[in-house]
């Protein structure tokens, strides 16, 4: 009898953890089936999403990330789960999650409803203001100071949109062009083809503290907007998303998050040792205490 007690509970056993496996939904289905989970990550967005001098994707973003891929391995009970990495730029993140290709996105992307038509986002893990990066000896104070000039913005961010905003709201005739990554934006504004970038004020600041003459350069004019960044998922995909917003909440009850920030924001960074010195803004520590998923 109790060998047939035993034998009951076994296969009960196996039963549920079968339908476990069955229930999974979305993107957890996709990975276990697979055993592959891909990793969008971007090649400049410093300090949230780079390569690093051995051509390693590093970041603020992709440690967050790396936390979310090890607790989907636990989840899924496959520690040998194989990570996949995928360049992804400004232009192609949104089409190459929308098509699979991708599974979460690491970088430094807003959380806006107009993306939120088409894609998801984790809880809120950074805060940024858009404004203006010029040559230091441009003379360039504010949006009225552009009229006449090109200002460059990376291709596919929500920067575009403002530009095109206040240019109507100023009335000044401004030339819009683009570049395919933050690096080249800034490269144009260094070598005199624009007369001021267009972004997110921390990423200017990290292109500013990476480039030899630091000095040259600025930041000017007011905030254009102010940006949650969240990670990029696909849309109705909750049984992923809670995995994602779970584990980012940890972080914030945990105060492993202050750690990981001060490493990229307050302490020397690779490939340079530079340190952007950008402590924790109000109203990221906002987003931590109370987290969200709003996007503007």
């Amino acid at each position: 009898m109790r060998k047939i007690l035993i034998l009951s509970a076994a296969l009960a056993a196996a039963f549920v953890g079968t339908a476990k496996a069955e229930e999974l939904t979305g993107t957890l289905q996709k990975v276990n089936e697979s055993g592959i989970i891909t990793v969008g990550h971007r090649e400049s967005s410093i300090p949230f999403s780079y390569l690093d001098d051995k051509q390693k994707p590093v970041g603020y973003a992709m440690d967050l990330c790396n936390q979310v891929v090890a607790a989907v391995k636990k989840k899924l009970n496959k520690p040998s789960l194989v990570v996949k990495l995928v360049p992804v730029t400004s232009q192609t993140r949104t089409a190459l999650m929308v098509n699979g290709t991708i599974d979460l996105e690491c970088g430094s992307t807003t959380n806006s409803k107009e993306r939120q038509k088409q894609v998801a986002f984790s809880d809120s893990y950074f805060v940024t203001s858009v404004r203006m990066l010029v040559r230091a000896d441009s003379g360039i104070k504010s949006l009225d100071d552009l009229s006449g000039k090109p200002v460059v913005t990376t291709t596919g961010t929500t920067s575009d949109r403002y530009i095109k905003q206040n240019e109507q709201g100023h009335s000044i005739d401004v030339k819009n062009v683009y570049a395919k990554d933050h690096a080249e934006s800034f490269l144009m504004v260094e070598t005199g083809r624009a007369a001021a970038f267009v972004m997110d004020d921390v990423l200017l600041a990290s292109l500013i503290a990476n480039n030899k003459n630091p000095k040259d350069f600025t930041i000017v004019g007011p905030a254009l907007s102010v940006e949650p960044y969240g990670i990029m998922m696909r849309k109705d995909d909750p049984q992923f998303k809670k995995v994602a917003d779970e584990t980012l909440v940890g972080l914030y009850k945990s105060g492993e998050i202050n750690k990981i920030y001060d490493k990229w924001f307050m302490k020397p960074i690779p490939p340079k040792n530079i340190t952007i010195n950008l402590p924790m803004s109000e109203k990221l520590k906002e987003a931590i205490k109370n987290p969200n998923d709003v996007g503007i």
